[in-house]
């Protein structure tokens, strides 16, 4: 994540080729919000349930722990003497809880921190790493005791794949591919070796590889053209040991800067063309950020206090991923008409003022039901853009920003926020295929943030002969009657899971810790095209279909 960007959301997306400082100079509050009429009726949800699409992959339900805060010292990681339960030093608890959640991957060691991060300093006895400062997150001294063995126990204890991210911005070639070697390679190389002497006989695997990140800001500072060149270089050297194979995924861009995508994508020539099973190229994927907040960059908005208004252009915020996932993939189509080449968003979600008290360079946020929806409305983006999307990383997963999991550093408690809710409801997406799905609503959608923002979004998807349908009500303040037409297969059997709170600012603490939690959604029926459903205000749903 960068800690230098100085530009509205809402701005960067009117005009993808104006400059940084032309977008900072022009980013203000937004505009109030055209207050939602009660609902004219119900809402139409057409669901093709026998034209099964592109897969669903697990991986766009993936997680991100970056140096930075309470996320891995007090979040992940207490040590060994701590008297919080841990499997050598890692919490029991944390763990418990992300493997309920089936999480497909967890990238590390950053954002901004990886373009500092030297791995070498992080083996070895712990005692004998040596220090380093945290420039980009509090100024803080780091002293290395969570490396690359830590991480890696980390990822087989959750059962999950390991994205690392290696270090372009302060690295050389060398060391990244000392790194991979180090990693991956089975037989007695020098790192191989000297991994063995640091305790780890058999190589692990690692799927995902990061070339840098984030090269326009805080991993450099490069233009486009600078950097196409040094991931060309880098990816080179990044190799395939004993096996691993690596999807190398090069820094792309954020926001609305299509110019950076086009550079990247261009570089690949005429080979992209010939066929879908030729050879991609050096790297095989490419990034993308996005964060959603209320207000400029200087003053996000906050956590848990924020209007109706500020509810509604979060949500309108949230549903431009939809819109910038459809024009990178535009330009990245122009180049790769076989798909060969992935887009991850390996950084996304929401970022407001830290709360008060804390560090400010520690980014702890609270987490409500607001932070839910906004969950919800990226994973139905996600959903269409199935073809495209390889994956994505929510940012992040413990105590900074828009976190699965709070760690109370007082008492030690763990806190399951409304947005860990919204991963485990749609568990039953992964690795499924989408399916076609429309809304038709009787009103016309209020304008928000200049932008029309309908108030209920959807998508679905089948596998094993069942389907999941995800249905999330936008308005605040009223309920809404939802008719699922379900066509092309019959429906055997129904269920439903919804979450909701008696506000839309509330959210779970140690003394509270489900005041946002999903229930038994009761609220179905039988209808003529399918199904209805009743939706509580500020909801998200998933209604489980067993197919005949």
């Amino acid at each position: 994540m960068t800690a230098n960007r100085r530009r509205s959301l809402s701005t960067a997306l009117t005009s993808v080729l104006s400059s940084p400082a032309a977008q900072a100079a022009d980013a203000s509050a937004p505009a109030p919000a055209a207050v939602p009429a009660q609902p004219a009726g119900p809402a139409h949800v057409t669901v093709d349930l026998d034209q099964a699409g592109d897969t669903i992959s697990r991986h766009v339900y993936g997680h991100f722990a970056e140096h930075l805060g309470r996320c891995i010292y007090g979040g992940f990681f207490v040590g060994e003497d701590s008297e919080i339960p841990n499997t050598r030093g890692i919490r029991d608890d944390v763990v418990d809880a992300l493997r309920a959640l089936h999480i497909p991957n967890l990238r590390w060691p950053g954002g901004c921190f990886a373009d500092e991060y030297h791995w070498k300093d992080g083996i070895g006895p712990r005692e004998q790493r040596p220090r380093m400062v945290n420039s980009h997150w509090g100024d803080v001294v780091e002293d290395n005791s969570f490396g690359t063995h830590e991480f890696m126990d980390l990822v087989e204890l959750l059962g999950t794949e390991a994205y690392v991210n290696g270090n372009v911005g302060s690295g050389t070639v060398q060391e990244m591919s000392e790194w991979i070697e180090y990693l991956t390679r089975a037989d007695d190389s020098p790192m191989a070796a000297l991994r063995r002497a640091n305790g780890r006989d058999e190589p692990w695997r690692i799927p995902f590889f990061g070339i840098g990140n984030e090269t326009w800001g805080c991993g450099g500072n490069m233009t486009a053209e600078a950097y196409v060149d040094v991931a060309r270089q880098y990816s080179t050297f990044v190799r395939d040991h004993a096996g691993n194979k690596v999807t190398r995924i090069a820094a792309g861009s954020h926001d609305g800067n299509l110019h950076w995508t086009d550079v990247l994508m261009r570089t690949f020539g005429t080979q992209l063309d010939q066929g879908p099973d030729g050879n991609p190229g050096p790297f095989q994927a490419i990034s993308l950020h996005y964060y959603t907040m209320t207000g400029p960059w200087e003053d996000k908005g906050s956590a848990t206090e924020f209007s109706e208004d500020e509810w509604y252009t979060a949500l309108s915020r949230a549903s431009h991923i939809d819109e910038l996932l459809a024009r990178h993939s535009t330009v990245m189509d122009r180049y790769d008409p076989y798909r060969k080449v992935g887009l991850v968003l390996d950084e996304w979600g929401t970022w407001w003022n830290v709360e008060p008290g804390t560090n400010p360079g520690f980014l702890y946020q609270q987490n409500t039901l607001r932070d839910a929806l906004v969950a919800s409305i990226h994973f139905d983006a996600f959903h269409r853009h199935a073809g495209r999307l390889l994956m994505a990383n929510i940012a992040q997963t413990v105590n900074v920003l828009q976190a699965m999991i709070l760690t109370d550093p007082e008492s030690g408690a763990l806190v399951l926020t409304p947005t860990y809710h919204v991963f485990a409801m749609n568990a039953g997406h992964h690795d499924a295929a989408a399916l076609p799905v429309h809304v038709a609503l009787p009103e016309e959608a209020p304008t928000v943030d200049g932008c029309a923002l309908p108030l209920v979004s959807a998508s679905a998807s089948t596998k094993d002969g069942a389907a999941l349908v995800s249905l999330s009500n936008l308005h605040a303040t009223e309920a809404r009657t939802v008719v699922l037409d379900l066509r092309g297969a019959e429906v055997a059997g129904f269920s439903g899971t919804v979450l909701a709170a008696e506000s839309t600012s509330a959210h779970n603490t140690p003394e509270q810790p489900d005041a946002v939690a999903p229930r038994e959604l009761t609220a179905i029926r039988p209808h003529a095209r399918g199904l209805e459903v009743d939706l509580p205000a500020a909801s998200y749903a998933t209604i489980s279909l067993e197919l005949g």
